[in-house]
């Protein structure tokens, strides 16, 4: 059965710029965040990413991303690749994604590197109009009816129901052994992703996200051959009227790693996250749940749910202390 709640916000969402997806993890998908990062793993890693956003409205909004990533140090280089699936309104409207990522490191000086970073990808968005609820449907005492259904609708059924576009993207990130930050420009050339034909001059493309982030990394010796560190961080998020703060830290004591984060938008809270992970091996484990501080309530939105998965590959003790060696200034434990 259609959920009218879900599908006016979802029309509300499309009507006022559709947002992207962002994972609370952030750390753990570095690629969605700046291009930059691509190869920031050095050894061959592939990372996956849920988010169940809302669960307490069935379905209502879903992530899910498989990404690769490698660095090729004698070329100052790393590249990476990407599949984002995202899935709004229980499959009313839903958007995929391939990205290609390329990243090369310039050493300024000693203690200080500069990283930048390109994505190219093709984008598609399709719009199930079969599960949209207009206000026409409703009765005013009855709504969609016993059959749930509702009366026939008389809005106009867009020409197409999908929609391909290419889209770009840059990022650079500063650094030294302690200190990082960087920017990120998604969706630079503003393609439009439109349904409706209007005329050309009101037509408006996806708006670009800019993305500012920085933090720290303080180490605390290791355990078992694996680092032991806190890391501040933020990150500022801005899309189209939409801005998200947030401020939080990761810690790492050997395999086991935990943190805690707050993130607003605008002038209004809107989450806290609770993060704890497990690394076993090549593998490492991350599950982060979002209460949610805003209007809507933790009761009626049931959170967030966000789980993380990543494999690096020869990630041997020797390995690891080999790139430990040779990235005397790198603070992105937090990234690997």
């Amino acid at each position: 059965m259609r959920n009218p709640l879900i599908v006016v916000l979802l029309l509300f969402w499309l009507g006022s710029h559709a947002q992207d997806p962002m994972y609370s993890q952030f750390f753990a998908a570095p690629l969605q965040l700046n291009p930059a990062f691509a190869g920031v793993s050095q050894a061959p890693r592939i990372m996956t990413n849920y988010r169940n956003q809302w669960p307490s409205w069935p379905n209502a909004y879903r992530t899910f991303s498989v990404g690769y990533e490698q660095g090729l140090p004698q070329l100052n280089s790393g590249f990476g690749m990407s599949v984002l699936a995202d899935d709004a309104g229980n499959g009313t409207y839903r958007t995929n994604k391939l990205s290609f990522f390329y990243s090369y490191e310039v050493r300024t000086k000693q203690d200080l590197r500069v990283k930048f970073g390109l994505e190219a990808g093709a984008y598609r968005t399709q719009l199930d109009w079969n599960r949209l609820t207009f206000g026409d449907q409703l009765d005013p005492l009855e709504g969609l009816g016993p059959n749930g259904t509702g009366a026939p609708s008389e809005e106009n059924r867009p020409n197409s129901l999908a929609n391909s576009q290419l889209d770009f993207s840059a990022g650079m990130l500063v650094y030294t052994e302690k200190f990082y930050g960087g920017i990120a420009m998604h969706h630079l050339n503003n393609f439009d992703e439109s349904y409706l034909e209007t005329v050309d001059a009101l037509k408006v493309g996806k708006p670009m996200r800019v993305s500012v982030h920085g933090g720290a990394q303080f180490n605390m010796g290791g355990q078992n051959g694996l680092p032991s560190f806190v890391s501040p961080n933020f990150m500022i998020v801005r899309q189209a009227d939409f801005t998200e703060l947030m401020v939080g830290s990761y810690a790492a004591y050997g395999p086991v790693f935990a943190g805690a984060w707050y993130r607003n938008s605008g002038k209004n809270p809107d989450a806290l996250v609770g993060l704890i992970g497990y690394r076993y091996g090549v593998m490492r484990l991350g599950y982060s749940y979002d209460v949610t501080l805003s209007g809507l309530t933790l009761a009626r939105t049931g959170g967030a749910h966000e789980l993380s998965i990543a494999l690096t590959m020869d990630d041997s003790r020797a390995n690891r202390k080999r790139r430990r060696k040779a990235d005397l200034n790198d603070c992105f434990q937090l990234f690997r």
